[in-house]
Parts: C-alpha cells; structure tokens; sequence
C-alpha cells in the first residue's frame, strides 16, 4: 500500500501545476474538430490510445495513426500528439507530415519548447518527470515516464469529461457506442 501511496502523493504534487488554460484551449480545440488523429509511442502512446477510445465513445471521429484503416490526414484534421519528452522521433515525424498538409498540431509535452511543442498550434504541459530527469520536472521515486503517463491519463480523461458535457453524452449514450464484439 506504501508504493501506492507514494504515486498518489506524486500526481497530487503534479495536477495543481497544469494550467488551465491549456487544458481548456486544448478542449475547446478538439470540441470543434471534424476529425482527431492520435499518436505517441511506448507508454504515452498508451495513454494517448485510450484518449482516442473515449473520445470515440463521445462520438468524435478519431484515428490512431499506425493502424491499418486510418485514413490519410488532410488539411483542417486535428493531431493530438503525446510525448513526455517532445524529441520521440516518430510523434515529432507525424506532426511535422501533419503539419505539411495543414493540420492542426495539438500537444501534450513537458517541454513546450521542443520540437513536438514548437510544431503545435496549443501545447499542454504536464510538468511531471520523465526518463530524463530535466530541470522543473516534479520529482518522482517511480522510473522512467511513469509519473507523466498517469498525470496525462488523468488530464485525457478531464478534456474527455468536459467534452462529455457539452454534449450531453452520459455512461448510457458512452456505452451505446463502447464495442459489443469482446
């Protein structure tokens, strides 16, 4: 139970750091998108997997990229980008080929200065450590990116709440559109 509440201290020691202009301007931004791309990789790209889930369930058109049915992005397409360290080849490639036809970049980073930051058009930070250990990331016991992966699953899960309101999508109208074939 200790190692449990360790992670718990550490997300409270990191949620209150997140602005909420950047969660709302990133909310507001995927509220008007016709169609969302998602990508991140490793276990950010967990993270950002299970972002698209539920806002499929909210009934957003949303596409991972890498899998085989994902259409091509065009021009007005939202790419919501996932990267603790905003340098994750791949996530900074597709923002950039994102960025080439015009799409809009939307980013979850703890360095609005990096390359994936610097390609977006609203970047949420979430000051949390990562594999890197740089200045002004909260402190962690956990390894790697753990503690960025929680904090932006819960950030995810609160644009997808709020997105939840707005259009009046309950556990009922969410779970009509959940899978049925598992």
């Amino acid at each position: 139970m200790s190692g449990l509440r360790t992670i718990l201290k550490e997300i409270q020691a990191v949620v209150p750091r997140i602005d909420p202009a950047q969660l709302e301007e990133l909310t507001n931004r995927l509220a008007l998108a016709e169609r969302v791309f998602i990508t991140g990789e490793g276990r950010s790209g967990f993270m950002a997997r299970a972002f698209a889930m539920r806002l499929m369930h909210l009934g957003l058109q949303v596409y991972v990229i890498g899998e085989t049915v994902t259409p091509s992005v065009r021009e007005g397409d939202t790419i919501f980008a996932v990267s603790g360290s905003g340098t994750t080849a791949g996530t900074v490639r597709v923002a950039e080929q994102a960025q080439s036809v015009r799409a809009n970049v939307l980013a979850v980073t703890t360095e609005p200065a990096s390359p994936l930051g610097l390609l977006a058009a609203a970047v949420m930070v979430i000051p949390a450590a990562t594999k890197y250990r740089r200045e002004g990331e909260a402190p962690t016991v956990q390894p790697l990116s753990s503690l960025f992966d929680q904090v932006t699953h819960l950030a995810l899960d609160a644009i997808c709440l709020e997105i939840a309101t707005r259009r009046g999508v309950d556990n009922s109208a969410a779970k009509s559109a959940h899978a049925n074939t598992e």
